[in-house]
């Protein structure tokens, strides 16, 4: 009866049709929701109009916005946040005695009986949306600890939190979500993950690529940390049932962070991933991102042609998009009109156009990029390829005179060029267009303050395709110092220039054997927080698209016969590249085992 009676409401406000309104209360009958929630998440009615219309009913004036500095300190100290949540409703001010209230249900009078009996005095509603004085709410009482982080102590170590157990209201809740933001950029974290489970909720960093678990708080206070989150990320703080995207932007120690915040609803409540980037962190440049000299000087050349296509491929946290800015970067000057479609746009590049997609509102890869063809770029970079459309129009420009750089999703290079055969794109186009396929991985970089040297028995050396029967016995002494950080390329008269046999020849001695090389595994200590591992490096597979591999292109040959091509044309795998950086002391075996596949050439 209550709905129908608010359904009628609406309607004779104007706000909603019978048909409508019937429609909603079969939905409400069927499901046994309430009537707004249906009204608005199936888009039959903005919750704005549904405010408007029962106000206008009731004859109560709107709000549309809160000024929160405006409210009176002793009213929040009157009232417990727990029960401004729970009843959404917000004192605003008092006048005459009286105490002006934000509510968002007008017709439900209990909640404003509670408030008088704590303030001691009547109470005058004002109307405001659910989510208007949600905001309001998180502002208000989180005045106390908005500079937390800002202030002058910040680049001071953050003192242990109280156990929330004993939390009398939220500023706790809001100082341990900030410290979350804080200790994920002392510890490096590049993401933060706040997971609902069945008695606690658990939050696990991604530092250098592993998630390493840091913290627990109580299941119950599950709803008030996602809820700060999404205040901060300006999301919908009633919507739990839908995935929603955000962003964050914070000033932690100094410097400016971006963060992204993904939410999703689960079977144990709604689940938090926040990616971490660093706005003010310089761009990297090409050689810094660990490409061996031979790799380095291909990729500068292949980056200044004027037109063709440069793909990059590796599975989500590979490293692609900073490769790509990384060209960018290499390229950028004011002779060139350069932009970028991106989803979303991770780091501001000056004198680059970037353009996030927006999928909601048709701004697809598709559509940006072709939007872009008729802003005379010289330069395209599209986030990535995902399907016939976009692969089509990409090409088309580099035909154009072009110069286009993408990612797709392969775990090596040569299926990328399988991957577009599959989109349906012709390969007489892709022999024309495409310049090189990149595949990478980052593997973590051992700590240099504690790793420790050894000497690799002969499955370690076979595991990364070296042939032990190739080595004298090992050193004498193991050595104190990390070995050389450069590693020589490849031997030129190396039929392939590939393969482990072209490392070896290049360590050690030019008489006789070389000495068994010395690996390194991780130990840790406070430098790395006891992992082993601080920081990644990065392992390239670069296939170049020379004359015998646009041929097996133009034959329609599978991945298999185009990766062998590339082999004997001087193509590095990723496990042979793995293998130089284990050489040079970087990482380990292990990282490299866990991130590539061995070579099936045959």
């Amino acid at each position: 009866m209550e709905e129908r009676f608010v359904g009628e409401i609406l309607v004779r406000q104007g706000a909603l049709s019978p048909e409508r309104l019937e429609q909603a209360l079969s939905i409400v009958s069927e499901r046994g929701a309430k009537l707004k929630d249906v009204l608005t998440t199936s888009h039959m009615l903005e919750e704005a109009a549904y405010v408007e219309a029962l106000a206008r009913d009731l004859g109560l004036p709107v709000l549309t916005k809160i000024q929160v500095d405006e409210i009176p300190n002793e009213l929040i100290e009157l009232v417990p946040i727990n029960f401004a949540r729970q009843h959404k409703l917000l004192p605003l001010s008092i006048l005459n005695n009286a105490v002006r209230v934000a509510v968002s249900n007008p017709l439900d009078l209990s909640p404003l009986d509670d408030l008088r009996a704590l303030c001691g005095k009547r109470c005058e509603p004002v109307v405001a949306s659910a989510d208007l004085i949600e905001a309001a709410i998180n502002r208000v009482y989180e005045r106390k600890d908005e500079n937390a982080l800002n202030d002058e102590n910040a680049d001071a170590d953050v003192d242990e939190l109280q156990d929330l157990i004993d939390m009398t209201d939220e500023a706790p809740v809001i100082r341990w979500v900030n410290n979350l933001f804080y200790e994920a950029v002392r510890d490096r974290a590049s993401d933060i993950h706040i997971e609902p489970n069945d008695a606690e909720v658990a939050v696990r960093y991604r530092i250098d690529g592993t998630l390493y678990k840091v913290k627990t708080a109580p299941k119950a206070f599950l709803s008030s940390i996602v809820a700060r989150v999404k205040i901060e990320a300006n999301l919908n703080i009633a919507e739990k049932r839908l995935p929603q995207d955000g962003r964050i932007t914070k000033k932690i120690k100094g410097k400016l962070v971006d963060v992204r915040v993904s939410t999703i609803p689960t079977q144990r409540g709604e689940r938090i991933v926040l990616r971490l980037l660093d706005k003010e962190q310089a761009l990297l440049d090409l050689p810094a991102l660990g490409f061996s000299r031979d790799k380095l000087s291909t990729i500068e050349d292949l980056i200044a042609r004027p037109n063709g296509i440069i793909l990059v491929t590796g599975p989500t946290g590979a490293g692609k998009t900073t490769t790509l800015y990384a060209c960018l970067n290499k390229i950028n000057s004011p002779e060139l009109n350069i932009m970028t479609v991106e989803d979303p746009v991770e780091y501001e590049l000056r004198g680059i156009s970037q353009m996030p997609v927006q999928p909601k509102i048709g701004l697809t890869f598709a559509a940006g990029l072709r939007s872009f063809l008729r802003q005379d770029p010289d330069v395209i970079m599209v986030g990535e390829i995902r399907d016939h459309e976009t692969a089509e129009i990409a090409i088309h420009a580099s035909l154009t005179g072009h110069l286009v750089f993408s990612t797709l999703h392969t775990n090596d290079a040569g299926p990328a060029i399988a991957r577009l055969v599959e989109m349906d794109v012709q390969p007489f186009l892709l022999a024309s267009s495409l310049l090189a396929v990149l595949a990478q991985r980052l593997v973590r970089r051992l700590c240099p303050e504690c790793r420790q040297p050894y000497i690799p028995s002969d499955q370690d050396l076979r595991s990364l395709e070296l042939d032990a029967s190739q080595y004298g016995p090992p050193p004498a002494v193991l050595p104190g110092d990390a070995p050389s950080d450069s590693v020589p390329p490849p031997r030129k008269d190396d039929p392939q220039g590939t393969g482990p046999a072209a490392l070896l020849h290049e360590i050690g001695p030019k008489n006789g054997k070389p000495a068994r090389p010395v690996f390194y595994r991780p130990n840790g200590c406070e430098q790395c927080a006891g992992t082993g591992y601080r920081g990644r490096v990065g392992i390239y597979e670069l296939l170049v698209v020379d004359e015998p591999v646009r041929r097996e292109i133009l034959n329609n040959s599978d991945s298999k016969t185009i990766t062998r091509v590339a082999a004997e044309r001087g193509m590095i795998t990723l496990r042979v590249d793995g293998t130089r950086q284990v050489l040079a002391g970087r990482t380990s075996v292990e990282e490299v085992l866990a991130m590539t596949q061995a070579g099936d050439l045959e």
